[in-house]
């Protein structure tokens, strides 16, 4: 056997051989999803939200790609994510740092033309000294709290800025912006209290565009859209309500390795503590997957595997490194061409694993862990101009 090259080439026989799951990340999905979106918005812009590094599916290759379906604007959560993300997209494009500048970190925002959100009186005093120092207007986003009690200005510091316009000197504002609590909840009544009141905090506050909807306000309506949408999680498949068919399509494809198969007698129990028992003769296969990859052990009862048109059930409990599941039902010259079996794939998606793990689809994605043999389906590559998107703000 030849030596093992170390690092492994993440294209190589190797590195497929060497993992215990395979993801697919559909590149081109994302930019439909991106265009779809894009389409229900009318004259908004929208952005599209990167952080945690493009949900987890790797932000130097999503960033590109969503950048050429027309995107012109990014948010991230952290100055890192921003400072990370700058170079896989255009020098024109603007980068919103939704966390906005801890203290003594101003400079950096500026050296690498990221734009922070404003969540704080603190943070807006902190920037207009940053502008002072630099003698000139500096931009950045002010978030208000409409209901969510989380990040942004409060009314009364609203208040304040109404009446003491100087507080915002140097500050040029490019967006006032909040966020839904309920949209993915059509019907809540929190969704029209927040509107309004962004309507009322933000007439206060200097002209700029507004913003309210991230993924699932989107599928409010017009009346949430205003100057500027940001979906995130409805990028990469995940639906925005559970009231509606989901139309967006799924971008990942998650494989999970066939280690080792076995034949079990009546009795005979399966996993950690023991919590499942067979009670008659069984068939069983280990998979290379675990709660170390972000397959989550809480997913374990009601989970499953799908190999083709066969459904696969989660035996016992998950492990760091592994998860079993029944195959008795697989004829053996299935099983005996099989190496994989599908996590996440055409039979189930990213929310039906997070509704099996009592969690949301937002967190499997991001849970996704880093030992997996990765790779980027695309059909055609970027090309160096992005495409023109509506007027950006």
């Amino acid at each position: 056997m030849p030596d093992l090259p170390f690092p492994l080439p993440i294209t190589s026989g190797w590195a497929l051989a060497g993992a215990g799951a395979a993801l697919e990340i559909d590149l081109d999905a994302i930019a439909a999803n991106y265009r779809l979106l894009d389409a229900r918005t009318g004259a908004a812009t929208c952005a599209a939200v990167v952080k945690a590094d493009a949900y987890g599916l790797g932000a130097d290759r999503v960033a590109p790609v969503l950048e050429q379906a027309g995107a012109g604007v990014f948010f991230v959560a952290h100055l890192e994510e921003g400072i990370r993300l700058r170079p896989h997209v255009a020098p024109t494009a603007r980068i919103f740092v939704l966390h906005g500048p801890m203290p003594g970190t101003e400079a950096l925002f500026t050296r690498h033309a990221l734009l922070p959100v404003l969540n704080s009186m603190e943070q807006v005093a902190g920037w207009r000294a940053h502008a002072t120092q630099a003698q000139k207007a500096l931009p950045a986003a002010l978030q208000v709290d409409t209901g969510m009690s989380r990040f942004g200005l409060s009314e009364a510091d609203v208040a304040t800025l109404a009446q003491t316009p100087a507080l915002l000197d140097g500050i040029d504002t490019k967006l006032v912006m909040s966020h839904l609590a309920c949209a993915d909840t059509p019907e809540n009544p929190a969704n029209a209290m927040q509107r309004d009141r962004l309507r009322a905090m933000a007439a206060r506050l200097p002209a700029a565009p507004w913003a309210l909807s991230a993924s699932s306000g989107i599928f409010l309506g017009p009346d949430y859209h205003f100057n500027l949408v940001r979906p995130g999680a409805a990028l990469y498949g995940l639906a925005p309500n559970a009231q509606t068919p989901n139309p967006l399509r799924p971008t990942v494809r998650l494989r999970a390795r066939i280690v080792q198969r076995r034949a079990i007698a009546a009795g005979n129990g399966v996993g950690y503590g023991l919590t499942w028992r067979a009670t008659g003769p069984r068939r069983i296969a280990t998979l290379g997957i675990g709660y170390a990859d972000g397959f989550l052990r809480s997913g374990a009862q009601g989970g499953c595997a799908w190999l083709g048109d066969y459904r696969l059930p989660i035996l016992g409990r998950i492990s760091m490194d592994s998860t079993t599941v029944d195959v008795n039902d697989v004829p053996e010259s299935v099983l005996d061409a099989a190496t994989h079996v599908d996590m996440i794939g055409p039979r189930r998606s990213v929310d039906d694993v997070a509704h099996d793990a009592g969690t949301i689809g937002y967190e499997v994605l991001t849970a996704l862990g880093s030992r997996f043999h990765r790779t980027y389906r695309q059909a055609v590559a970027c090309d160096a101009s992005p495409r023109q998107n509506k007027a950006s703000v």
